[in-house]
This record gives C-alpha cells, sequence and structure tokens, in this order.
C-alpha cells in the first residue's frame, strides 16, 4: 500500500506541475489554471481508498467470525488471504493434542509399573503450565498420595526439556528426586539405569534403549525418559549447590541420576487432517510442520497426514546452515524436528526472505516469537494467553478445516480491494489524461474545478459497493499478491481506452454539435461519469461481463448514478454546477459510444489477461 501511495502521489505532483506550466505558457489565468491543475490531482487521487479498505477488511471480519474465526487485527486479513506457507505445531494441528499413555516400558523393553508409578508423582506434584502429557499421566489415578510431600520442584524450561520434582516418600526420611522430559535430555543427567533390580552403567544399556527408542518413534509415539535420585551416594557431592539435603533442588542437582524407563504417549491424528491437508493444497498452501518431538516421530505422522514431502530437517541441521543455505533448504522441506523455540522465529524469516506469505499457527508460550515473526500470527482459542496476545487471528476450533475457510474470506477480502484499486486508477487516469489533452488544445478549461470534483464523487458512489461484491471462482483459488508493476500495466491498458472515447465525444462534441465551453462541459461531464460507472462492471471480473454478475448493491448504486447524471443538467442543481440541457442527438450519440467503450474494454480484457498465469493479479 506504501508503494502503491508512492506511485500515486508520483503521478499526481507530476500531471498538476506539468499541466499547471502549460496552461501559464498558453496565457491561461494563474490562479483558474492552478486550481483547474490541483482538480485534475484529487481527481487522480482514490480518496475512497483507505475507506473502501476499511469497508472491505471490517466486512471480511464478520463473514470470517461466522466461521469461527476472529480477527485481532484487520490488516492481517489480506495477508491471511495471500498466505502461501502454513507453518504449525503437530500436536492439536495435525493431532488432537490430547496424550494419550500408551506403554510404560523398562530399559530392557519390559513393561515397567515402576516407571509409570514415578511419572506419576512427578505430574501429579508439577505445578507449571497445564499440557496434555501430565493430564495424561495423573489420569493413570495409580493410588493417593496424600502421604507423599512435596519439598521442591525445577520447572520444565525448553532448554533443558526436563521437569523435576523432589518428594518425601512416606516411611522414609530420605527425599526422593524424581525427572521426566525428552527421553536424550534425561539420558543426558543419568550415570546409570535399572535392569532387572539392578544398576548398570548407562552406557551399557544405550543400544537397548535406542532400539526401543527407534521402534516406537517409527510407530508414532511420542516418548518420556523418566529417572530418579536418591541422596545415597549416586554422585560424589552433596553440597548445597547440587545434593537433595535441605529439602531444595536446583538445576544443578539433575545429575548423576539413575534412569528408571521410558513413556510411550500416543497423540491420535485428528479425523479430518488428510482431507484438510489436500485442501489446503489445493487452495496453494503448503502445510510446514514445525515440532519439538523426535524425528522419527514426526516423519510417521507427517506421513500419515498425506503431507508431499515428508524428509526431516532438524534443529541440528538448521544450526550448521547459513542463511542463505536455510531459505532454499526451508523452502524445500515441509518437516522441522526438534526445533528449539528460538530456531522457529528463524525459519520463518527464511521463508519470508524466500518471498513467501508465511502464517504460524502456534499455541504454546515459546511460539510467541515466531506469532510476531510471521505476516499473519494464528492462535487457537485453547492457547496460552501469551500466544492470543502476539497473534493477529484466533481460531475458535481447533480444526484446520476453520483456516481453509478464514483463507476464502481473506482472498474475498483482498480481491474487492484490488478491484477498487482497478476501477479508480483506470478510470481516473483514463478522464484526467483526457482532460489534461483537451485543456492544451480547446481555448477553455474542458471541465471547471467543482465539476472536476462532482465527477470524482459520482464515479466513486458505485465503488463504495464493492466490499459486497460477488468475487470469481479464480479469485479464491489461489494465493495472490500486490504488484505494483500490474497495477501500473492496468492502469495504462485501460486509462488509454477510455481516453480514446473521451477524445471520441470530444469529436462529437465540438465538430458534430458545434459546442460552446458551456454544452462542452455538460456533455462531457455526463460522458465520464456513464462510462467510468458502467465501466466498474466490466474490469471487475477476469472473464466475460455476463458470466460473472455482480451483486445487488453494485448494481443498483451503478443504475442509480447513471440515472441521476443524465438527468442533472435538466435540474436546478446543475445549473448550479454550470451545466445546461443536452440535446437528443448527443445523447444518442452517447449510447452508441458507450456500448462501443463497453465492447472495446471486453477486447482490451481479454488481450490483457491473455498468456497471463492465473496466479498473477
Amino acid at each position: 500500500m506504501r508503494r502503491f501511495g508512492q506511485l500515486l502521489l508520483e503521478l499526481t505532483l507530476g500531471l498538476v506541475a506539468l499541466i499547471f506550466a502549460f496552461n501559464v505558457y498558453l496565457n491561461r489565468p494563474v490562479v483558474d489554471s492552478f486550481l483547474f491543475a490541483l482538480a485534475l490531482g484529487v481527481g487522480l487521487t482514490p480518496q475512497l481508498l483507505p475507506a473502501i479498505i476499511s469497508v472491505n477488511l471490517a466486512q471480511g471480519a464478520q463473514r470470517m467470525a461466522r466461521h469461527r474465526v476472529i480477527v485481532k487485527r484487520l490488516a492481517s486479513i489480506e495477508n491471511f488471504g495471500s498466505m502461501d506457507v502454513l507453518c504449525a505445531d503437530k500436536t492439536g494441528t495435525l493431532t488432537e493434542g490430547s496424550a494419550q499413555v500408551h506403554d510404560a516400558l523398562g530399559a530392557d523393553g519390559s513393561p515397567s509399573p515402576t516407571t509409570l508409578f514415578h511419572a506419576f508423582i512427578n505430574a501429579s506434584f508439577e505445578t507449571g503450565f497445564e499440557n496434555p502429557i501430565d493430564a495424561a499421566l495423573r489420569a493413570q489415578s495409580l493410588g493417593d498420595l496424600t502421604a507423599w510431600r512435596k519439598l521442591d520442584e525445577v520447572p520444565f524450561d525448553f532448554t533443558r526439556k526436563r521437569q523435576s520434582v523432589l518428594v518425601q516418600p512416606p516411611n522414609s526420611s530420605q527425599p526422593l528426586m524424581i525427572s521426566k522430559g525428552a527421553l536424550a535430555k534425561v539420558l543426558e543427567v543419568c550415570i546409570d539405569g535399572e535392569l532387572q533390580g539392578k544398576r548398570v552403567p548407562i552406557d551399557d544399556l544405550h543400544p537397548l534403549i535406542e532400539q526401543h527408542y527407534r521402534q516406537l518413534s517409527d510407530q508414532g509415539y511420542r516418548l518420556l525418559g523418566v529417572a530418579i535420585r536418591r541422596p545415597d551416594g549416586n554422585s560424589g557431592s552433596n553440597g548445597p549447590s547440587n545434593g537433595l539435603s535441605g529439602g531444595v533442588i536446583n538445576r544443578d542437582s539433575e545429575q548423576a541420576m539413575t534412569f528408571l524407563g521410558l513413556i510411550a504417549l500416543n497423540d491420535p491424528l485428528k479425523a479430518s487432517i488428510h482431507r484438510t491437508v489436500a485442501e489446503l493444497a489445493q487452495m496453494g498452501v503448503r502445510l510446514k510442520i514445525i515440532t519439538g518431538d523426535n524425528a522419527r516421530v514426526a516423519a510417521r505422522v507427517a506421513q500419515e497426514a498425506g503431507l508431499a514431502n515428508t524428509e526431516v530437517v532438524t534443529g541440528q541441521d538448521l544450526l550448521k546452515l547459513s542463511d542463505t543455505a536455510l531459505r532454499v533448504r526451508a523452502a524445500a522441506c515441509d518437516v522441522f524436528a526438534e526445533i528449539e523455540p528460538n530456531q522457529k522465529e528463524r525459519l520463518i524469516g527464511a521463508l519470508r526472505q524466500s518471498g513467501h506469505v508465511v502464517g504460524f499457527l502456534g499455541d504454546g508460550i515459546n511460539d510467541a516469537p515466531a506469532l510476531h515473526a510471521a505476516d499473519v500470527g494464528l492462535s487457537v482459542q485453547g492457547a496460552v494467553d501469551v500466544a492470543k496476545e502476539a497473534a493477529d487471528i484466533v481460531l475458535l476450533d481447533g480444526e484446520l478445516a476453520v483456516l481453509a475457510a478464514g483463507i476464502r474470506e481473506g482472498r474475498r477480502t483482498f480481491a474487492n480491494t484490488l478491484k477498487y484499486v482497478f476501477m479508480a486508477t483506470s478510470a481516473n487516469f483514463g478522464n484526467m489524461f483526457s482532460m489534461a489533452g483537451a485543456s492544451l488544445l480547446l481555448p477553455f478549461l474542458p471541465l471547471l474545478p467543482k465539476q472536476i470534483l462532482l465527477t470524482n464523487l459520482l464515479t466513486d458512489l458505485p465503488e463504495m459497493t464493492i466490499a459486497t461484491d460477488t468475487v470469481d471462482a479464480d479469485w479464491i483459488a489461489r494465493p495472490r499478491r500486490w504488484s505494483i508493476g500490474f497495477i501500473k500495466r492496468f492502469m495504462l491498458t485501460f486509462g488509454l481506452v477510455s481516453s480514446v472515447f473521451d477524445y471520441l465525444t470530444f469529436g462529437v462534441l465540438l465538430w458534430l454539435l458545434h459546442s460552446d465551453a458551456a454544452l462542452f462541459r455538460t456533455g462531457w461531464f455526463v460522458e465520464s461519469v456513464v462510462s467510468a460507472a458502467t465501466i466498474v462492471l466490466v474490469v471487475r471480473t477476469r472473464g466475460p461481463l455476463l458470466k460473472s454478475r455482480p451483486s445487488w448493491p453494485l448494481w443498483l448504486t451503478t443504475l442509480l448514478v447513471v440515472m441521476a447524471t443524465v438527468a442533472l443538467p435538466y435540474t436546478a442543481l446543475g445549473r448550479l454546477f454550470g451545466f445546461v440541457a443536452l440535446p437528443p442527438l448527443f445523447l444518442l450519440c452517447l449510447a452508441g459510444i458507450l456500448v462501443l467503450y463497453i465492447l472495446s474494454a471486453e477486447m482490451a480484457k481479454r488481450w490483457f489477461y491473455r498468456g497471463q498465469s492465473p496466479n498473477q493479479i
């Protein structure tokens, strides 16, 4: 929009300066010449553009609300419609987001009630933010914990990817620390593990654990590691910084732990995900998964969901890529796993730099930077407050199908906004170009300044209803973006077509009717307004006029403006503007000129859009 405003400013200032200079050179009155040039500049400017955009966006937001999509920032609607890449987390997007405990296994892969019980204790005493994993573990109801006493806690964070609690077991004077978290991160702080009631060095258990990890991950299960630490000499120190004495723990206490086993969690795919992914792809929106889960789980889920490219790029891979290489890699791949929170923002930045309009759907605390970095930030009603605050659009339903409906409304809004730009710039440019040329050839000003402003007002009236207009299916099918070059070509092409028939009108008025200044101004005023109002119906669609029905408000407003313009010269109000009654011969000629203009505009439209991709504006 800023670039479009700059284009209009350059055209307007250039036109005003040139017309003023030429009229003064031709010995026209300086004040009249200046007012005429200034009125031309005003006539070229689409003054209603801010209002049209606001009305379009407001109505788009209302229609999106009917689909349970709440727009917090109106300007994001157009980005929503132009979006061609949607980045989202796996959990809650492709899957239901409600974890279920599938199994609890020891290091050797055998069922381990001990592992499940300690994970249950940890989840029961955890007081951080609510999450589906802890809810699933607490739902196991493995006993009454009233005799247990919580001493301290180290909350989960996205660097450690662990959470620990220090508890006092019943009938014991020694505290017990229980940690759970990402399997790799838990193994990092373990020195041994339990195997059939014995402690075995953790290095000896790694091959067994890795085998179970691969098997369960390939089946799509999320995995948690569970470990404990007792104050029985596991570590070489029981000092205040890393020991368990005193009932206080911190991050440094997570060391020299004993690995108990792993928890396999199932998060089923949403029933409608295959249809939704296919629908987004059909609309030209490529879904990319960015998740902190391990690569094998992400690949399995992406494959089951129907993503086209299931090649996985991990967070470690991103660390090795330069910004230039990342732009290429991010555009080519669709699944990113084991991603740190700060890497999400970098990924989105790389996608934007490669020319994509990027949306990001996030619901967690760590998603706020990525939501701000995206062209359009999306969240869901059940997200944490910080994510909803950072988002531009909030989905009241967690289903991605809601997104498809919202994208359609965004594209409809964008299409109607562009219609106004096309109409206003082409019609205004054509009329002002004709008026500028006529002012150099005629011994009088072709229109008075007040008549120019009235022309501009009347031609804007039908365009005020453009927000209600129907949109052709091809506008909805693919994402589109602003293109200043396209707008320039459109303005020149249809503006020059308009000027041809303006000069044809000049010929009728001067050589057929031998008009004086008042009659000339009246005739051209009527032709300018009627042609600009009716041509709206032609340029509003790429296809033939008769195959795309305009909305009733647009059609009715256009008809009323045409009738009012033709009748105005015969009224007292018309005389106030300096108009005189038009002879019937001119009205007959005007009807012929109008028919020829519409046919020529249809031919110009067919030529203009010929050979252009449907994705171009």
